[in-house]
């Protein structure tokens, strides 16, 4: 289910890991609910279409994969706050937008 070249993927409300022993990989299951969350807020269909849409804006401009799946703003929001294990009990709503 895990694409390659990734460890853990989330389709609302579940989180796929490559290996279970990545379970117990705190900073990636947070990075993961981050993503819940923002699913949640964009009520989960939108949030694939925002999501798809800012890839593959990127991807032509960026040119390379890995810097535009990166500069996803959903994902630079989870990637910028995956190790504050205390981020989601005060993020405000839509706090994506920041890096948009």
């Amino acid at each position: 289910m895990v694409p390659k070249g990734y460890t853990g993927i989330t389709i609302y409300p579940f989180i796929f890991l490559k290996y279970d022993a990545l379970k117990t990989d705190s900073i990636l299951i947070n990075h993961e609910r981050i993503h819940l969350r923002q699913q949640r807020e964009l009520l989960i269909i939108p949030f694939y279409i925002f999501y798809s849409i800012e890839f593959l804006t990127r991807l032509i401009t960026l040119r390379n994969w890995k810097k535009a799946y990166k500069k996803i703003s959903f994902e630079s929001e989870a990637y910028d706050n995956e190790k504050d294990l205390n981020y989601l009990k005060s993020r405000p709503f839509f706090r994506f937008i920041k890096y948009m």
